[in-house]
């Protein structure tokens, strides 16, 4: 019973193409369908699912708070809901990290957080111009989609996207690694024609643009070149943060501090919509209402938050060994995928991992293939050239390697049968 979704939904929908299966109800790690099939879940809703579908610690809070006849929506109003997560989040993530951020609410959503950013990194400075790298992704509103480096999303802006410019990533220029001093230089020769910038907007490992995992020297000298031109760095954590990675914000392993941080996705820790944007203190030079929006204050949202930040954070050292853990067994898993095709490789830094094929056409057909079996996995990269994985941080070891037998044999039919047809 598709009709309705072919006939009325617009073109624009995407992943029901992939995965053509109508889903109903939904429990950690699985998802299944109306006539009651299931499926593993390696998408967790493109990272908004980080502990996976309705965890118990989360929804019991979530329905307590809404039978209670508290308030939902509240703009920018005070509200006890916010009021906890505020001090959840000083107390269980900023605090032990010695980070003294500032907390804005821009928006529900991780574009929401982005356009935030690049707002007030121009206020602040009185610069236009921001950096960012090929291959990025930022979002889809015009402001995130200047900085994003994929043309078929760029196009569809419709307008010309300006006061941008596209940088290499780490490892970027024929597999090189980068020590920016050609950045360095630029900035420091007046007859270069590279004005200073705003800020430069960068994420650890780029998610949408192809798993690449930025080396956490490449990060310190990003942070330092910043630093020494007053450049406001910018960290696009909305993909990579919540734990994705293995620590909570994803440049904790590089030991910089970014002037700002954006965090959505799996920050409401349920899949309810909800964004934060971090800044140092002496940055917050907004004026009321400068940058609002109707739904930056969902108080279901805060609740869930709060929950997650209490029940998977508080004991840091637990959880981040449990991520680890899962992290190795996914990366020993990928290298045999890896393995079965030549010049294939794994990519990826913690639970957002996967593999990059010189056959531009076999990550789509693991895919469907992994789909076939019962498993949900999406590609990523310009071409789609890379099967890109995120199991939830909370999966069992059993359902991890269940999920990877699948993909392992998703991938040994589908290089097989490349291989037959070149022969």
């Amino acid at each position: 019973m598709t009709d309705i979704f072919e006939t009325l939904e617009s073109q624009v929908r995407s992943y029901c193409r992939g995965w053509p299966a109508t889903f109903d109800r939904a429990d950690g790690s699985a998802l299944f369908t109306e006539d009651g099939q299931q499926y593993l879940d390696f998408f967790s809703g493109a990272g908004a699912l980080n502990y996976g579908h309705n965890p118990q610690q989360l929804l019991e809070p979530l329905l307590d708070y809404l039978r209670s006849g508290s308030i939902t929506h509240s703009m920018d109003m005070h509200s006890p809901a916010k009021r906890k997560f505020l001090e959840t989040f000083q107390d269980v993530i900023l605090k032990p990290r010695d980070l003294d951020y500032k907390i804005m609410f821009p928006g529900p959503t991780g574009t929401n957080t982005v356009e935030a950013a690049l707002k007030l990194a121009r206020k602040v400075t009185g610069r236009q111009h921001v950096l960012s790298f090929t291959n990025a992704f930022h979002g889809m509103t015009l402001g995130a989609l200047t900085v994003t480096g994929n043309s078929m999303k760029r196009q569809g802006a419709g307008v010309p996207l300006t006061n941008s410019s596209k940088i290499p990533y780490d490892d970027y220029l024929d597999g090189e690694p980068s020590n920016l001093s050609w950045l360095e230089r630029v900035l420091e020769d007046s007859g270069s024609g590279v004005d200073k910038p705003a800020a430069v907007i960068v994420e650890t490992v780029q998610g949408e643009g192809g798993l690449n995992s930025a080396r956490a020297s490449w990060l310190k000298s990003l942070s330092e070149v910043c630093k020494r031109h007053d450049i406001l760095l910018i960290v696009d954590d909305v993909q990579a943060g919540c734990g994705r990675t293995g620590k909570f914000f994803s440049f904790e392993d590089a030991g910089i501090v970014p002037d700002i941080v954006c965090l959505s996705k799996s920050i409401s820790g349920y899949g309810l919509p909800m964004a934060l944007t971090l800044f140092r203190r002496d940055l917050d030079i907004w004026t009321p209402g400068e940058h609002n929006g109707t739904f930056r204050g969902s108080n279901p949202a805060f609740v869930t938050a709060t929950a997650a930040l209490e029940n998977f954070w508080a004991d840091r050292e637990k959880f981040e060994q449990q991520i680890a853990a899962r992290a190795a067994e996914l990366h020993d898993g990928l290298e045999k995928v890896a393995a079965l095709a030549e010049g294939a490789s794994v990519r990826g830094r913690g639970l957002l991992a996967g593999v990059v094929f010189q056959d531009l056409e076999a990550a789509e057909k693991i895919a469907s293939e992994a789909f076939d079996r019962g498993l949900l996995v999406e590609t990523s990269g310009p071409e789609s050239e890379v099967l890109k994985l995120m199991p939830a941080l909370t999966i069992s070891p059993e359902d991890l390697a269940r999920g990877l037998d699948i993909l392992l044999d998703a991938a040994k039919t589908v290089v097989g049968e490349r291989e037959l047809a070149a022969v």
